[in-house]
């Protein structure tokens, strides 16, 4: 029997991948741990190993298409001794890739536009279900909803009975079964949660076609969202919904920072060419003073489950880092037992490698807190969204000349102001001021980081 090869799950979240690239032709070999595609996800692009051996007798989805479901057959692989034609005329034709969001818009009557929506993660809410919010549940039993929900609500074992549908006329969506996972949006039926009477809810958002209308037709051009881009709103926005925040903002005087930075780099050891072993940055020392922080107080080096929380024992240290299609936080293990120019030089090589989607998933997934650095940008504060399953992120801002008082004198220090957004679940007001304290007194005082 022929072999279907499936396109691989690649991270937990993973739902949809890009087909990069084959490196594997119809015809070709193929041993085990032959390196058969490159898989592109949100994040990263992904070498793909065969498990079996055989001859690749058929291409089902070509290179450059785009999401591709897991599990969805992407190649047939003819074992030893079969007939590699009748293995190909046999395959299964794999169903045309095509995002979940668009399909769900055309099995509704939509709108009249001579402009195509842009493709975005779920369809949102439009007055016409909110009016109808039970309109999924035909008599007889019959629930309304999407593939995707359907898949997703299976997956997770919840009865699309008792899901409140947000979609057209009542129709069950993706994003009401994410809602359903956390207790929300389900019917009363037993002892289901249900909302309470007269509970204030969220307004619905903005369909596609109420905002397009507000605009002239040709005064704007559509960019569908890439995949990245559809994952960091679908995270950001339960972060926000989910996740009660307060911030924490103080000063820090980095003028001993500076002069100790300067003093390193200007005595790093240098190769043959001239190179130097390493080139601190103020990004740098705020991963080790963060780090260092979050073991002076292991109480906040914690994330939230609703069944008990996770202290962790090493301040992973997720860094931000900008990319043009979105962003990503490559982490550093251990922070906290790395030297100062180890961690300059890992985080030189994570950002080069995430700039070019080379990171592997356990490069960026995971992570006990993150730092999210606007400095270089001349932005002088600003609060950042913390990244879920995290409980803090420290927002750091430029680092400039202000006019401070020091035992009643007026003097000109280097001041960068940061900011700890912390998960109120996890962490009460006390405790995030104690780790943004701990982090102040060792960012101006390096020689602490060193000893």
């Amino acid at each position: 029997m022929p072999t279907n090869i499936l396109m691989p799950a690649l991270s937990p979240t993973m739902e949809k991948g890009n087909l990069a690239k084959w490196l594997k032709k119809e015809g070709d070999t193929v041993k085990s741990g032959d390196i058969l595609a490159e898989i592109e996800t949100d994040k990263a692009t992904m070498e793909y190993e065969a498990v079996d051996e055989g001859t690749l007798a058929r291409i089902v989805v070509p290179e450059g298409t785009q999401d591709v479901a897991v599990n969805a057959v992407i190649a047939v692989l003819a074992g030893e001794g079969e007939d590699v034609k009748a293995a190909a005329s046999s395959a299964a034709k794999a169903p045309a890739p095509a995002a979940a969001p668009k399909a769900e818009v055309k099995t509704e009557p939509q709108p009249v536009m001579k402009s195509e929506p842009p493709k975005a993660a779920a369809p949102v809410q439009t007055p016409a279900a909110a009016k109808a919010p039970d309109a999924a549940l035909k008599p007889g039993g019959r629930v309304f909803a999407s593939p995707l929900a359907k898949r997703l609500a299976k997956e997770a074992g919840i009865d699309l009975s008792r899901v409140a549908g947000s979609g057209p006329h009542g129709r069950v969506i993706a994003r009401d079964i994410d809602a359903a996972k956390s207790g929300k949006g389900l019917r009363a039926l037993g002892a289901a949660p249900t909302a309470a009477a007269g509970a204030p809810t969220i307004a619905p958002a903005m369909s596609d076609q109420q905002i397009l209308s507000l605009y002239e037709e040709g005064s704007y051009e559509l960019i569908p969202h890439d995949s990245m881009r559809r994952t960091i709103a679908q995270r950001l926005t339960a972060a926000t919904q989910s996740m009660p925040t307060f911030y924490l903002t103080v000063d820090c005087d980095i003028d001993k920072l500076t002069a100790a930075r300067e003093e390193i780099n200007a005595t790093a050891p240098k190769d043959k060419d001239g190179k130097p072993a390493y080139k601190l940055s103020v990004n740098d020392f705020v991963i080790k003073a963060l780090a260092l922080a979050l073991q002076r107080v292991p109480e906040a080096n914690v994330s939230w489950t609703e069944a008990a929380m996770l202290r962790h024992k090493h301040s992973d240290i997720g860094v931000a880092v900008a990319l043009p299609f979105g962003l990503i936080t490559p982490i550093i293990r251990q922070a906290e037992t790395k030297s100062l120019s180890a961690i300059s030089n890992e985080m030189r090589d994570l950002s080069t490698r995430a700039k070019g989607k080379k990171l592997k998933p356990h490069e960026y997934q995971g992570g006990t807190t993150s730092v999210s650095n606007l400095g270089m940008y001349g932005i002088k504060d600003f609060t950042a969204v913390i990244n879920p399953p995290q409980s803090t992120i420290l927002a750091v801002g430029v680092g400039e000349e202000r006019a401070v008082v020091r035992g009643g004198k007026l003097k000109i220090a280097t001041i960068m102001s940061v900011t700890l957004s912390c998960d109120h679940r996890a962490i009460d007001g006390a405790l995030g001021a104690q780790l943004i304290t701990a982090f102040k007194t060792l960012i101006e005082n390096p020689v602490m980081m060193i000893v």
